[in-house]
């Protein structure tokens, strides 16, 4: 694994552990369709109408090297993470009760210091 794919899946394993801490139960890690993509994490977070699956984004940062990992999610990623949505619900059995909501954690790693990690629920 090379460093940018080291930093990414430490930003992931944070992510984990900040989603299973909000009561989420994390369903499946770095999932696959074919040329469409990956979708970091897939979730079951519970809400007033039942389960919801979660997608969820993570992006990972040092920072002050790039942009906030917040304005990383544009308007083509969002449509992807819809597109492979759907992918996964056709191969699953479908939508929970709840629906489905698009996540998205933002990891950041200080030059020193504990990393900071912000999770925002229904991006779209």
């Amino acid at each position: 694994m090379n460093a940018r794919g080291a930093l990414g899946k430490y930003g992931e394993d944070l992510a984990v552990r900040l989603l299973e801490a909000a009561g989420m139960t994390v369903l499946e890690r770095n999932w696959r369709c074919g040329r469409t993509g990956e979708i970091d994490i897939v979730a079951h977070d519970t809400s007033p109408c039942g389960p919801v699956l979660v997608v969820c984004e993570v992006k990972t940062r040092r920072a002050g090297a790039y942009e906030h990992p917040m304005a990383a999610l544009t308007p083509a990623k969002t449509d992807r993470l819809k597109r492979l949505a759907d992918h996964w619900l056709t191969d699953h059995g479908g939508p929970p009760p709840g629906g489905v909501r698009i996540d998205l954690v933002g990891v950041v790693l200080p030059r020193k210091g504990a990393p900071r990690a912000e999770h925002v629920r229904g991006v779209a």
